[in-house]
């Protein structure tokens, strides 16, 4: 289920965008002030942000920029007026497209359909293009699936690769093991998730020089894993 953030101070507005999304299949979390938001932007919890231009203590333009320094997700910024749908075009801010109110509900979905499949297409390709994951001394081809530490080939079961070329993929976000269970195991959390924990042990053996303190698969305490590049 795709995630969406709503940061938007009305909350009648809110709640009518959470309504429609909810129908539509989304799961939505709504922020009211614009510091939180962008907290919960740069959480990389989400795969769209429906943004406020107007918000008190720091605008939604603001807001935009910083999350585009840092992450990249589609973000839809929604206008009080034609003239400031004009404004974040001139202004070339980084948002992905944007909705003036008042607005038709539905065109809201369609837009926030719209820009996640365009994101995803965009994401997709990018990945395809990408051969070979080089991090340190790992390189991971992924046309092959072979992996080679310091240009030797290692050998790994299907299911030890699919979780590091899976990691290596996704750098320096923290995952926990229920996510990497439905990940790469392509099933929900209510799984056996201790398996991850051995997969992350074998790999460690496999690709790092010392695994008791290990250089790429770290582990977060209290949260789970993530991979240095």
């Amino acid at each position: 289920m795709k995630r969406i953030l709503i940061v938007e101070d009305d909350a009648d507005i809110a709640a009518i965008q959470t309504d429609f999304l909810h129908i539509a299949g989304f799961d939505v979390e709504v922020v009211l002030n614009g510091k939180t938001g962008l907290e919960r932007a740069l959480s990389k919890e989400f795969d769209l942000i429906l943004l406020d231009l107007m918000l008190p203590g720091i605008s939604g333009i603001e807001i935009c920029k910083k999350i585009r320094d840092e992450i990249n997700i589609p973000i839809i910024m929604v206008t009080a007026k034609a003239a400031d749908s004009d404004k974040i075009r001139g202004l070339g801010i980084g948002a992905d497209d944007y909705i003036a109110k008042p607005f038709s509900p539905p065109e809201l979905v369609a837009r926030v359909k719209a820009n996640l499949a365009q994101h995803e297409r965009l994401t997709t390709d990018h990945s395809q293009r990408i051969k070979k994951i080089r991090t340190g001394n790992i390189t991971i081809d992924t046309a092959t699936q072979r992996v080679y530490v310091n240009e030797q080939e290692i050998e790994l079961k299907n299911k030890e690769y699919e979780l590091l070329q899976f990691m290596a993929q996704n750098p320096d976000i923290v995952f926990d093991r229920e996510t990497l269970y439905e990940r790469v195991w392509g099933m929900d959390s209510a799984g056996d998730t201790a398996t991850v924990s051995v997969h992350i042990n074998r790999l460690r053996e496999k690709i790092e020089a010392n695994p008791a303190k290990p250089r790429y698969i770290q582990t977060v305490w209290g949260a789970g894993y993530r991979f240095r590049a």
